[in-house]
C-alpha cells in the first residue's frame, strides 16, 4: 500500500516536470534572444527613427534623400552628387552654405556674388538657361527654380538623359528652412543644418515676438521696373515679413478673382496706408524713377497720403528685399521692424 502511494507521488512529480519544461520551451519560441527586440518593438523603433529624420517631409536614408519637390513629384536623390548645376543664384547661395559645390551656374548679379562658385561654367541666365551647355557639362544633378518656365520645360529632357532634377520654390521663409534641410541632407552636412537654421529661426522668432500687435498699421508694397508698376500682397517675401510683424497689407483686401498685383493709385488713396514700401528691379534707375513718377509720384493727390507726409515712403535695398536674404533673414526682419516700430527696435538693440 505504501509502495503504491509512493509510486503515484513520483509519477505525479515527473509528469508535472515534463509539462513545465514543455511549456517553457514553447514560450521561449516567442521570446527573442537576449538583447534583441520583439517585432512590435522593432517596428516602433523604426517609426521613431523615421520621425527623427523627416523634417519638412524629407526622409533621410543612408544612401539617398526622399522628398516631394515643387512639381508635386516624390523623388529620391542620391547623397553627395559630384557634378551639380544650380539655375538660380539664391538657391546656389544656399547650396554653397550647405557645403555643396557646382560645375555650372547661371549669370550672377553684382549684388549677389557667390565666391565659391565664380569658377563654375555659366550656362545662361535664370530666364533662359542653355540646355546644350547644361548637357555638355554632364551633370548628375540639376537644381532648378519652379518660378521660371524655361527651367521647368527643360526638366523632362534632363531626366531622359538620366540627370536627376530638383524643382524648388524659394519664395517664403518656410521655403528657405526646407531648402536648407534638403541641401544639408544631400551633402551630408547635418552639422550645418543644426547650427545654421536653428540660430536663424531663433533670431527671427525673437524679432516677431517683439512686434506690437495693437498698432493696426497698414502698408502697400510697390514693385517697380522700367516697364511697369505693380503691388505685392502677403503671399510675397516682403509681404510675409510685414504680416509677421503685424502690419496689414492693403493688397490683401482686393476682391477674390481680381489681380492682386495690379497697381491702383485710387485704392492707395482710399486706404491711405501708414507705410509705402518700394521694391525696384532693374539696373536703369533713371527709367524706374520715371515710371514711378508717371504712375504715382507726379499725381497731385500723392502728396496727401499719410505715408508721404510722415516720411514713410521707403525704397527697400535689393540685397535684403529683392534677392532672397537666406541666412540674412534676421537682418531683413529687423530692418523692417526698426522702420515700423522705432520705439521698440532701436539702433542699440
Amino acid at each position: 500500500m505504501k509502495k503504491s502511494i509512493f509510486l503515484k507521488i513520483v509519477l505525479t512529480v515527473v509528469t508535472a516536470a515534463v509539462i513545465f519544461t514543455g511549456c517553457s520551451k514553447d514560450s521561449s519560441k516567442n521570446e527573442p534572444p537576449a538583447g534583441e527586440n520583439t517585432p512590435e518593438e522593432a517596428v516602433k523603433q523604426e517609426d521613431n527613427k523615421k520621425d527623427e529624420s523627416s523634417d519638412y517631409g524629407i526622409v533621410i536614408n543612408e544612401e539617398d534623400v526622399v522628398f516631394t519637390d515643387s512639381s508635386g513629384e516624390e523623388i529620391s536623390i542620391a547623397k553627395n552628387p559630384q557634378r551639380v548645376i544650380v539655375l538660380q543664384n539664391s538657391l546656389l547661395e544656399i547650396w554653397d552654405q550647405a557645403g555643396g559645390q557646382v560645375v555650372g551656374r547661371v549669370e550672377e548679379s553684382e549684388d549677389k556674388i557667390i565666391e565659391n562658385a565664380t569658377s563654375a561654367e555659366v550656362v545662361g541666365s535664370m530666364g533662359a538657361p542653355s540646355l546644350e551647355k547644361i548637357l555638355s557639362l554632364e551633370p548628375d544633378l540639376v537644381i532648378i527654380s519652379g518660378s521660371y518656365a524655361a527651367q521647368r520645360e527643360m526638366a523632362p529632357t534632363l531626366k531622359q538623359n538620366n540627370i536627376q532634377v530638383i524643382n524648388l520654390d524659394n519664395d517664403l521663409l518656410e521655403d528657405y528652412y526646407k531648402t536648407v534641410r534638403l541641401f544639408t541632407a544631400i551633402t551630408g552636412r547635418e552639422d550645418l543644418y543644426e547650427n545654421h537654421v536653428n540660430d536663424i529661426q531663433k533670431k527671427v522668432d525673437e524679432i516677431v515676438a517683439k512686434a506690437p500687435a495693437d498698432k493696426n498699421y497698414k502698408a502697400v508694397i510697390i514693385f517697380a521696373t522700367a516697364k511697369n508698376t505693380t503691388v505685392r500682397d502677403s503671399g510675397s517675401m516682403v509681404g510675409e515679413m510685414l504680416k509677421d510683424l503685424n502690419v496689414a497689407n492693403i493688397s490683401d483686401s482686393v476682391e477674390a478673382g481680381a489681380d492682386t498685383k495690379t497697381f491702383s493709385l485710387e485704392k492707395i488713396l482710399q486706404e491711405d496706408p501708414d507705410f509705402i514700401f518700394v521694391q525696384t528691379m532693374g539696373s536703369d534707375l533713371e527709367k524706374i524713377t520715371e515710371r514711378l513718377k508717371s504712375d504715382a509720384l507726379d499725381n497731385p493727390a500723392w502728396a496727401s497720403l499719410t505715408a508721404v507726409k510722415e516720411d514713410r515712403y521707403i525704397v527697400l535695398s535689393k540685397d535684403l528685399y529683392l534677392y532672397k536674404p537666406n541666412d540674412r533673414y534676421p537682418e531683413a526682419y529687423e530692418g523692417l521692424a526698426k522702420i515700423i516700430y522705432p520705439e521698440v527696435f532701436t539702433e542699440q538693440q
